[in-house]
């Protein structure tokens, strides 16, 4: 069962990006997800964020600053939160584009304006930030960056695609792959996934140098070393189940 909560649209949703809708999931996020949201939500004012089993006080941040909610009774993982908000910014009324955008304060809103600049201009269906396109790949940690790089050397369809960063989770779309989206896999191997269904569907695709932020404290709850194998298990299990 899936328990919603929406508090009523503030006044000033009436603004340029009222179009726009903002996917974030959240798992035990409570230090900064208001903060993130806050700072949000001065450019996007349609914000949902699905709490995905937090046991912290998650939700009453969020509440706070005033997103919508949609919750998870248990933990599913980030593939089921992104799928879970993006069914439910679909329905909404003037949804055209949408973006997942992560909860601890790593992905920034300036990206998101100029990813989306393109989409609303260019002939593109999604566009998917990249940290591998200049000098900004030497904030990476370096687990990480090998990990990330190994996924993009073992996946022929990546390379064929022209992708350097499948698993940055800053993606922005239209509502073409929206409604289209049907993602399956629920752990990190969801990004994966999203370029199989990007090459399958034929979206046209591109990517944006974007500015990862790794701070304290997204490094301490990330745990690189963990991250970086997990993500290429993840990768490596994906391509053998969906080619």
């Amino acid at each position: 069962m899936i328990i919603t909560d929406s508090p009523p649209a503030p006044s000033s949703a009436a603004t340029a990006n009222s179009d726009v809708w903002l996917i974030v999931p959240v798992f035990n996020e409570a230090p900064v997800i208001r903060s993130v949201i806050t700072a949000a939500k001065r450019t996007f004012p349609n914000i949902v964020c699905v709490d995905d089993g937090s046991r912290d006080n998650s939700v009453a941040e969020i509440r706070a600053a005033g997103a919508d909610i949609v919750r998870h009774p248990v933990n599913l993982g980030q593939g089921a939160a992104i799928q879970t908000g993006v069914e439910y910014a679909r329905a909404k009324p003037g949804a055209r584009y949408f973006v997942t955008f992560d909860a601890d304060g790593q992905h920034q809103v300036d990206d998101v304006v100029a990813m989306l600049a393109r989409l609303r201009t260019e002939p593109l269906d999604i566009v998917i930030g990249t940290r591998f396109a200049d000098d900004r790949s030497k904030s990476v940690p370096l687990i990480k960056r090998m990990a990330l790089r190994t996924i993009v050397f073992l996946s022929p369809r990546t390379r064929r695609m022209g992708l350097t960063d499948a698993h940055n989770g800053l993606r922005v779309f239209n509502s073409t792959v929206a409604d289209q989206l049907d993602l399956i896999m629920n752990g990190m191997s969801h990004a994966s996934e999203f370029v199989a269904l990007i090459d399958q569907n034929k979206w046209r695709v591109s990517e944006q140098p974007v500015t990862i932020l790794y701070t304290e404290y997204s490094m301490a709850k990330g745990q690189s070393l963990l991250n970086g194998v997990n993500i290429l298990s993840d990768g490596l299990l994906h391509g053998r189940m969906r080619r």
